[in-house]
Order: C-alpha cells, then structure tokens, then sequence
C-alpha cells in the first residue's frame, strides 16, 4: 500500500510537466515571431525611407514618426510577448527587455567601430596588407606625433588643473555673494556653446593682420595700450597651445563650478559651525573640512574634464587647422584617416586615443559605483 500510495500522484503529475513545457514553447515561440516580425516591418520602413522620393520636409516628418512610433511598438510587443512567460522567467527577462535595446544599439554603433578600428590597425594604409604592429612603432618615431601628444598633454595638465581649480574658486565665492544666480549663469553660458562655436568666437578674439588696423579684440587691447599686435595661435609658438588652453578653460570652467557648487551645499552646516567655534579661519576650514568632504566630486570632475581634453578636436581644428605645432592626437587621425586615407595609421591613432582614454573612463565609473549612482 505504501508503495502505491507513492506512485499514485506520477500519473497526475506528467500531464502538468506536459502543459508547462508548452506553455513556455508557446511563449518561445511567440517571442521569435514578435522579434522577426519587428525586424522585417522596420527593415522595410528603413528600405521605403532609404529609396523614397517623397518631399524632404515630409520625409523628415515621417522618419520622426517611424522613430517615435516605432521604439514604443518595439517595446510594447517585447513587453506582451514576455508576459506570456510564467512568472518566475518573466521576473528575469522584464528588465532585459528595457535595457536591450539600448545594449544593442551602443554595441552597434561603439563595439563594432571599435573592434574593425582595432583590426584595420594591423594592416598598411590601403588595408590589404597585413603589417602586424608596424603602424604602432611608427606613431613613436614620427615628430608630428610626438608634438601631438606634446600638446595633448599641455591640455591634459593644464586644462584640467585650470578648469577644476577656477570652478573650486569660483564655486566657493559665489556661493557667499548676494549675485550667486546671476554670477553663475553668466560663468556657465559657454556650456550651451558647442566647441566649434567657441572656436569661431575666439578666432575673432586672437584675430590678427599685418599693419595698425587691427579687429581682433585682443590685438585691439593690445595696440590701445601701445603694444604691438601679435600672431597668438600662429608665430607665437609653443605658447599658442596656451591660448588654444583658454578656450577650453572658458567652456569647462561653468561645467566644474555648477557641479562643485551643488556638492560644496551638502557639506553640513553643524560640521562648518562646529569648526567655526573652534577657531578655525575660512582658510583652514576649505583645506581641512571641504576639500575631503567633496574629495570625490573632485575626483570625479577631473576625470571627465580629462576626457574632454584627451578627446580634444573642434576647437584646435577651428583655430589652426592643427598647424603651427598644435596638433593633437585626434587631429592628426582626422588627417591621416580622411585627408591621406591612411587607414591603417588613422586606425592606430584612434586605438591610442582610445587606450588613453579608457583608465580614466574605468575610474570615472568606479566612483560613480561608490556614490552609488548605479
């Protein structure tokens, strides 16, 4: 009796194994047919949009549509074909389903580019022969590079050290100024400025031309006071990088000061009154209380400045062109990849540029992890 008692629920049970398994084949395959049906109806949108001969303004319209209607479909039949899932896996797979896309597309549009970057970099200027890691020992023997990473790394050092120190200082001041908003609003207006506008606006500034007419604002300063107009980003050399150096410190300098300034407010008030009463001046208060409490905020800025500045191309492209010994790294892959279609050493640049860059991104993102912002 007790074995049969044991082996009485086995029949009842395969029926239920059974259902189950179809039950999440039927989900299978409902997800393969919503995800292929969602490739071929906008593979075919992209196709009509591609080989389309309807009015530009109108296409424009319509692709904007597509772009906004077809991201919520996406989403939504990802999300309907999920929940056919038992509870359990569609637990596990909802979150996926919001951040694949996104996965997807970075993967796309960076990992890919990155990866056939890495591969071109391997092969000669027309990419049909291999040459193993010849273009990387050439970028240390050649004296173009060697200026570029000469200026890169003037822009590294003092752009990020001027940027992070005025916007600390500023930060700090008008904080305790009557004019706080407007002080700052003013300092942060070069942010909405894109770095090719900069550039245009201070090649104006720098401006010169030979004789006593001059209509560079600095020159014109200059001449006022009886000095004699100079060439600043040409003949003046290798101090014209310094004046290339305040274009990015006048742009990134609000950026710094905006983010100080929020973080200088959740100091605590009872900690700055506490020393306070305990004789310290002002001084000794910013060295001893601020700076370690925001230390990585601090942290945090001058990574991401340093990563503006390792990326460096519009403002240097705009003002010179890369020439009079300003080139930078991202400059001369711009020229060697789309000007000398060398696209073996072009490639090799950029994969520099990317290793150089990428510590600085791991830090970065380490201390986002630390503050808890994922």
């Amino acid at each position: 009796m007790g074995a049969q008692t044991q082996t009485q629920p086995q029949p009842q049970r395969e029926p239920q194994s059974h259902a189950k398994q179809a039950v999440r084949l039927r989900a299978v395959l409902l997800s393969l047919l919503v995800l292929i049906a969602n490739v071929v109806v906008n593979g075919l949108i992209f196709l009509f949009f591609r080989d389309s001969t309807l009015n530009p303004l109108l296409t424009a319209v319509l692709a904007v549509l597509w772009g906004v209607l077809g991201v919520y479909l996406i989403y939504y039949t990802l999300t309907w074909a999920v929940e056919q899932y038992p509870d359990h896996i569609r637990r596990k797979v909802l979150p996926y389903i919001f951040i694949g896309p996104a996965v997807i597309l970075l993967g796309w549009l960076l990992v890919l580019p990155a990866l056939r970057t890495l591969y071109l970099s391997f092969f000669n200027a027309s990419s049909e022969k291999f040459v193993g890691l010849s273009n990387y020992a050439a970028i240390f023997s050649d004296h173009l590079m060697a200026t570029a990473l000469r200026n890169n790394l003037l822009w590294v050092f003092i752009g990020t050290l001027a940027c992070v120190a005025f916007g600390l200082l500023i930060a700090i001041l008008a904080d305790r100024s009557s004019y706080e908003k407007m002080a700052k609003s003013i300092i942060f207006m070069p942010m909405a400025i894109s770095f090719v506008a900069a550039g245009v606006i201070w090649k104006f500034v720098y401006y010169y031309q030979p004789g006593d007419e001059q209509i560079g604002l600095l020159n014109a300063i200059v001449t006022y006071f009886g000095g004699e107009p100079q060439a600043w980003t040409s003949m003046l050399q290798p101090w014209n990088n310094f004046f290339l150096i305040i274009i990015l410190i006048w742009m990134q300098t609000g950026f710094a000061m905006v983010i100080f300034s929020a973080a200088i407010k959740g100091v605590p008030d009872d900690i700055l009154e506490a020393a306070r009463v305990d004789g310290a001046n002002e001084v000794k208060i910013f060295f001893g209380i601020m700076i370690p409490y925001i230390s990585a905020t601090i942290l945090t800025v001058t990574t991401t400045i340093i990563v503006f500045t390792l990326k460096i191309f519009d403002v240097v492209m705009v003002m010179t062109g890369g020439q009079y010994d300003t080139e930078v790294v991202a400059t001369q892959f711009y020229r060697q990849f789309f000007m000398y279609r060398n696209f073996g050493y072009g490639s090799t640049l950029a994969i520099v540029l990317l290793i150089a860059v990428l510590p600085v991104i791991i830090i970065n993102l380490r201390q986002f992890r630390k503050q808890g912002g994922f």
